[in-house]
């Protein structure tokens, strides 16, 4: 069920909503940019995402296909939420679970994971070692 979550970075000066359904699976990647930031993605559709403040204060990182765009806090270094372009479900928000303000820990613990190998773009496959993800 689609619920309105609250997110930001860790300084406060970029904030967001996000239509989620946290009984949907949810991703952590061994890509480069996820496995070095940690970043752990829920999927929201254009229509479900909205930035409430901070557009000034977010800087783009492009990188390989520079298809995806990473979104980072200039301030805080955070990386709150990114653009995909070209995926399976076309172009997309990823939400940074770890940066939602109004989600509690017993509720993030019972999201479900789906490790994707990113590094060997083989995005519909579990890379053979996850735990650390």
């Amino acid at each position: 069920m689609l619920k309105t979550y609250r997110g930001s970075c860790h300084c406060g000066a970029v904030r967001f909503e996000a239509d989620l359904d946290l009984a949907q699976p949810t991703y952590r990647c061994n890509c480069s940019i996820c496995r070095r930031t940690r970043f752990w993605a829920a999927v929201v559709r254009p229509d479900g995402f909205r930035l409430l403040a901070g557009e000034t204060e977010l800087t783009q990182y492009l990188f390989n296909t520079r298809k995806n765009h990473h979104y980072f806090c200039r301030r805080c270094g955070v990386r709150a939420f990114g653009v995909g372009n070209e995926t399976p479900v076309g172009r997309m928000y990823g939400v940074n679970l770890g940066c939602l303000d109004d989600v509690s820990d017993e509720e993030l613990a019972r999201v479900p994971v789906t490790f994707v190998d990113g590094r060997n773009d083989r995005w519909q496959s579990a890379p053979e070692f996850f735990g650390h993800l």
